[in-house]
């Protein structure tokens, strides 16, 4: 009886995220991410034999201090499917994720839910396209997943599957578990075929209205990579080049969609800047950063998490392990900056860390935790000063923290 109810205390502090302005609280109080990317967990809870694999990296995040991680809820045809055709699920895949949902919440760790890919892995938008195919639609291409009335219709029926999914681990459903931080509609979603970016407009404000009718209660983000479009042609000088501004995405008129809640934004210089030194990736990085950081704070009024950032150390990278390390310090402290003056930027999630005996699925940009002990040892650090100002009270509050107690008084 008595282990239940210490659980039921730590089990009410345990409430959804939610926004007020440009930050992220929790009941009184401020809540700024250091958080990783891990978007394999589904995948290998599905196999007994690798399952422990979640276990294990949530044990090390949580002893570095990473209270939130972004994953994948989905998996659309192909191996391990979640989902083997329109609406049609294999259960011990959904059981894979609930027992994701079920270990995080164990190890007081916060989920974003991305809930398709833009890309062919793991499925995509073309893996939607292709079942409308099969079905007799006649579409042209991929991008078609956007305008045509079939697959929305599917895609629409995969996120009420999703939000309304009663865990098997734990009886709550989806939609009422604080230990999901936030639903992703698509992972760097880009509608190449419209460099307007009308069609992608509409299809977030549809998506965005649809996930909201069913679960007002979590934030909502895009997963966008932060490209500017043309409703901004003063900053897409901002983009790393030419073509990002014209892939049909468009960050700010993005964010402007009723029902988003918080920005995001990637950052990849290695990748977008091929043949750029060190020196230009990282300028470039701290400029993307802050033009980000004050378009949130002053065009849109929301948070912005860039939940993707990282650098490859694979050979003949520009990067190593050295200069990796000073990447990862200058994103936290721009960030930091932003903080202490109560900025939008409200945090970071590395991609991606790994436990160990898991290398033959790093892309070159994975870190395991207990080899990487310099890397461990800055996401600590940031992760300490990230906590002084989640103890403190909401930047509004000034007689003192409910609940809180001397101490939380005392942060005041």
């Amino acid at each position: 009886m008595h282990q239940a109810s210490s659980e039921a205390i730590r089990d009410d502090q345990w409430r959804t995220v939610k926004t007020r302005g440009s930050q992220f609280v929790v009941g009184d109080r401020p809540f700024y991410v250091n958080g990783f990317n891990a978007y394999w967990l589904m995948i290998l809870a599905a196999d007994p034999s690798t399952r422990g694999k979640v276990t294990e990296v949530f044990q090390q995040a949580a002893a570095v201090g990473l209270p939130v991680c972004r994953t994948w809820g989905f998996n659309d045809g192909g191996w391990r499917a979640l989902q083997k055709s329109p609406a049609v699920y294999d259960e011990d895949v959904f059981k894979a994720l609930d027992f994701v949902v079920s270990e995080a919440r164990k190890y007081r760790i916060r989920l974003i839910l991305s809930l398709i890919n833009n890309w062919d892995c793991y499925g995509g938008k073309a893996q939607y396209v292709k079942w409308a195919g099969d079905a007799g639609l006649n579409l042209t291409s991929d991008d078609d997943f956007f305008s045509d009335q079939t697959v929305k219709g599917y895609f629409k029926n995969h996120v009420k599957n999703m939000l309304t999914r009663m865990n098997t681990y734990t009886n709550v459903t989806y939609k009422d578990d604080p230990t999901i931080f936030a639903w992703e509609i698509m992972n760097e979603l880009r509608c190449t075929s419209d460099p307007t970016g009308n069609k992608l407009q509409a299809w977030i404000r549809e998506m965005a209205f649809h996930v909201k009718s069913i679960d007002p209660d979590h934030l909502l983000e895009v997963g966008a990579e932060g490209f500017y479009g043309p409703s901004s042609p003063a900053r897409l000088q901002a983009n790393p080049n030419t073509y990002a501004g014209q892939v049909g995405t468009d960050f700010i008129r993005n964010h402007r969609v009723l029902g988003v809640d918080f920005a995001s934004v990637h950052i990849y210089p290695d990748t977008w800047m091929s043949g750029a030194s060190v020196e230009e990736q990282l300028k470039f990085a701290q400029s993307w950063m802050q033009a980000h950081i004050a378009d949130t704070e002053g065009e849109l009024g929301m948070p912005v998490v860039f939940t993707e950032f990282g650098v490859s150390t694979k050979a003949r990278s520009t990067f190593n392990a050295t200069s990796r390390d000073q990447f990862i310090q200058a994103v936290y402290g721009l960030l930091l900056d932003s903080t202490r003056r109560g900025g939008a930027g409200a945090g970071a999630l590395l991609w991606q860390v790994f436990p160990e005996g898991m290398e033959y699925m790093d892309d070159g940009y994975g870190i395991v935790l207990p080899k990487a002990k310099a890397t461990a040892g800055i996401m600590s650090v940031n992760s300490k000063r990230l906590v002084v100002f989640n103890s403190r009270c909401a930047w509004s509050c000034h007689w003192g923290c409910r609940k809180g107690g001397a101490a939380a008084v005392g942060g005041c």
